[in-house]
């Protein structure tokens, strides 16, 4: 049998998922595969590009391997680039002058990095964000250079801005479009992600159209923009789009889109039906895919028609998940301009996310949705939307993913869901698909991502795929793990005793000894808690910075425009007359709007990012301390007077909930903890609606547990009554280190104790009878992490180093000056974002 030659031209991420998919196919070996590529290395992961500024690589970016190709008999050269095609003799020519014939061709070309008509956009330290040989010349030029601008604000646009600011530039970008991420986001996900990139230190610049670049004043370039207005930097990177890389074609006489791409049909074939174009150079529907799932998918039909078999495009999700300078960003199916339907939005000013669905007219499916902040229910989301299933629940309730847990939610072994299902848009992996791996043996996420390649892409479908599997492993009688992430075969739990018995004190080390790869944000805010929880380090050591939320980082708690609520700690809510007017002045030198919360503490908003040490000063020179509303700890202890002052207090509550605050206070959980301490059983306080919850009776304290006065409130369980305070204090400390040590990740105590197997009796038999003998040691493990308690305002007052972190701009003091304020109820609020003309339900979350 004659053997087929199929010639590949473009060894990217797309030409080289095609060479992998024949190679898997039992057509392979009757073809002869050779493939070239422009750069001077084989095919890399392009969508993790940021990271080589990071801590990756070029070896660890690499998807394809001389050797791996070599052993499969793919013929490979590099550093050549195609410069024609002779479709009549059906050979290529190389820009050496090398011929090759072919039978079948296909043109992976990809596409070019954008570059707009500027005067000036030439120069010496302009460069483009594509290749790894880009960031190289990204890098050099930033070794010389103090400012750097970004011109684009699309996604490669940010993650170009990432890596200006990971080198320590003072970083601008600079976006055409009047919002960030224009494509993918509506108006009120890009505004809040401008005012999270911004709080950041990041400068943006919207509605900005580049006219030239010329020498600068106080830096190496100027930029002059169409409004008259200009900008000083040192280097500019361009990120304004891409365009098809359709040249070769246009010469073969192949037909080209009127606004260019390569046409193709569902087969993936173009005018020449001998020659195929896959990826961002192909044109189908008149739509050209700028993600790399569309372009896998593409090569899959490719490869199956080449192998004879029967495939058809009909275009791909262009949903994605992505961490974008340190902010989640989700986009799912149409998002713009959707007709005939409802639209929900749910906009949370404390946890500084914007979360946006569209549903159907009838409101039975999902058609879309943009998650800016929280990407929490993407997954669930995602599959909503690919599937088409019946809604699980009323439509706002989507937005809500612990009212969504509470109440009726899919699953993976739902009626609804059949083996068709698609799971993996990247890899086009179905319900059926793991299902079958699963009978074939596989047993954990490692082995299905190399059976299926599920997740492996943009990772959205991880939490949906796992689900499944553990389903069909404990239907057919497997124990099921319970790993933290795929860089850690380890549960939390697992993980916590690790970290306790061998002593390891940084992530780094954890990682090097137990896990791989470089981590993610699941494991590394989970085991930089951990790591807290039990050596409660300074939260800024270099060891810890990066590995938790912007809200650690900057010791308060971001608001939607940007700045931040500073709340001190003020024990059990009982304050001197002078603290309070301390508080006071506080707020009104920094017009702060100041509220008194539910757990008894004065929050003062509004501060920017610059003045945060300064209001520590005055707070920590008056006797405050950090109230740790920014991290998972302990919150607060409420309290009411007790016997102090009410006629029908039965014990001092006030003393009891003050030592109850000054002893735990700093302590790091899984979760945030609230306490409560009432002074009888009129329950003032509200004790059996916390994590610990103290009522005084005539015989001595009452203890509760696990409470949750959230959005699914629980009554804690009454664990032991009638307690002294040395007793009740034993317990509590046995009892939240047996949380922190046993707990999954970000779990609240009242879910730990429904999950834990026996329940308060089985907890009792813990804690009270020492059924474990490990009593003495969650002592000891309290009493260590307890010892080491420090402010961190403080800590970082005492830390010229660390205070550089606080200021908006990297060389200027300047204050951020886009804020827009109006006045409220006599005190000073951020201006509501812009709303859309869209019919659209609010739901506002304040408190």
């Amino acid at each position: 049998m004659d053997r087929k030659r199929i010639v590949i031209v473009g060894n990217g991420m797309v030409g080289h998922h095609f060479i992998e998919q024949v190679l898997a196919s039992d057509g392979a070996d009757g073809i002869d595969l050779v493939t070239f590529s422009e750069e001077d290395r084989l095919a890399y992961d392009r969508v993790q590009l940021s990271h080589y500024f990071n801590d990756k690589t070029a070896a660890d970016l690499a998807l394809a391997h001389e050797a791996d190709y070599q052993q499969a008999g793919v013929s490979y050269h590099i550093n050549q680039q195609v410069t024609a095609i002779d479709r009549e003799h059906k050979y290529i020519i190389t820009e050496q002058g090398k011929k090759i014939t072919y039978d079948q061709l296909i043109l992976a070309t990809g596409s070019y990095p954008f570059v707009p008509p500027i005067a000036g956009n030439d120069a010496e330290h302009c460069h483009v964000y594509r290749t790894i040989n880009d960031l190289k010349a990204i890098a050099a030029s930033g070794k010389q250079s103090r400012v750097g601008v970004v011109i684009g604000g699309g996604l490669l646009g940010l993650e170009a801005a990432n890596a200006l600011q990971n080198m320590a530039l003072e970083t601008h970008v600079v976006e055409f479009a009047p919002q960030l991420m224009a494509v993918q986001l509506d108006e009120g996900g890009g505004a809040l992600l401008r005012q999270k990139i911004e709080a950041l230190g990041v400068n943006v610049h919207t509605s900005k159209a580049t006219e030239k670049i010329v020498t600068g004043d106080q830096c190496r370039y100027k930029l002059i923009f169409a409004d008259g207005t200009e900008l000083d930097t040192d280097m500019v990177v361009f990120s304004a789009g891409i365009r098809p890389q359709d040249t070769l074609a246009k010469q073969a006489g192949l037909s080209i889109g009127e606004r260019g791409g390569i046409v193709i049909n569902d087969q993936c074939q173009t005018s020449d039906a001998d020659i195929y174009a896959i990826g961002e150079c192909a044109l189908w529907n008149n739509r050209i895919f700028g993600l790399v799932a569309p372009g896998y998918k593409m090569a899959r039909v490719a490869a199956s028609i080449v192998c004879g078999l029967d495939a058809v495009f009909t275009g791909a999700d262009m949903s994605t998940k992505l961490k974008l300078l340190g902010v989640d960003v989700a986009s799912i199916g149409e998002v713009h301009n959707v007709d005939a339907s409802q639209v929900f939005t749910l906009s949370n000013d404390i946890e500084q996310s914007y979360q946006r669905i569209i549903v159907s007219e009838q409101g039975d499916k999902l058609l879309g949705a943009v998650l800016v902040g929280n990407v929490e229910q993407y997954s669930q989301l995602l599959q909503l939307t690919l599937n088409q299933s019946p809604l699980p629940t009323p439509p706002s309730l989507l937005l809500m993913p612990e009212a969504l847990a509470a109440t009726t939610q899919m699953t993976a072994v739902d009626d609804v869901l059949g083996d068709k299902a698609p799971v993996c848009s990247c890899f086009d992996v179905n319900k059926g698909q793991i299902c079958q791996a699963v009978a074939d043996g596989c047993v954990d996420m490692a082995q299905l991502k190399t059976m299926t390649k599920a997740s492996t892409g943009c990772g959205g479908c991880a939490s949906f795929a796992k689900q499944i599997l553990e389903t069909e492993l404990a239907a057919l009688g497997h124990q099921v793990n319970h790993h933290l992430c795929e860089h850690f075969s380890y549960s939390r739990q697992q993980l916590a005793d690790i970290i306790r018995v061998k002593k390891i004190k940084t992530f780094s080390a954890l990682l090097t000894e137990y896990g791989s790869g470089l981590g993610c944000d699941i494991c590394k805010p989970a085991i930089s808690s951990i790591l807290a929880s039990f050596w409660n380090d300074y939260i800024l050591e270099p060891q810890h910075v990066g590995l938790q939320d912007t809200n650690d980082i900057y010791l308060g708690n971001m608001q939607k425009d940007g700045t931040y609520s500073v709340v001190p700690r003020i024990p059990a809510g009982e304050i001197t007359p002078e603290k309070l007017i301390i508080l006071g002045q506080v707020a009104q030198q920094f017009k702060l709007y100041t509220k008194i919360t539910g757990g008894q503490r004065i929050d003062l908003f509004g501060a920017q990012l610059h003045q945060l040490p300064q209001i520590w000063r005055l707070l920590v020179d008056a006797g405050f301390e950090t109230g740790h509303a920014y991290g998972k700890s302990v919150r607060t202890v409420k309290s009411c007077v007790g016997s102090t002052w009410c006629r029908y207090g039965m014990a001092d509550s006030m003393a009891f909930a003050i030592d109850l605050e000054n002893r735990y206070k700093g302590l790091r959980s899984p979760h945030k903890l609230k306490f409560a301490v009432s002074g009888c059983t009129r329950e003032c306080a509200e004790a059996q609606s916390k994590d610990i919850g103290v009522i005084a009776t005539e015989k001595g304290w009452n203890l509760y547990v696990a409470g949750n006065g959230g959005m699914r409130p629980r009554h804690g369980d009454l664990f032991a009554s009638d307690l002294d305070n040395d007793t009740l204090i034993s317990y509590i400390d046995r009892i939240l280190m047996f949380y922190i040590r046993t707990a999954d990740r970000l779990q609240r105590t009242s879910v730990w104790l429904e999950n834990l197997e026996g329940g308060i009796d089985y907890l009792r038999q813990v804690v009270i009878d020492d059924a474990l003998d490990i009593n003495a040691e969650l002592e000891q493990e309290m009493a260590s992490s307890l010892s080491n308690y420090q402010c961190e305002w403080k800590t970082t007052l005492e830390s010229p180093q660390e205070l550089r972190r606080f200021q908006h701009f990297i060389n200027s003091r300047q204050p951020d000056l886009g804020l827009a304020y109006h006045t409220v109820r006599q005190q000073r609020t951020p201006m509501t974002w812009p709303k859309s003309c869209e019919p659209i339900t609010i739901v506002n979350i304040t408190e």
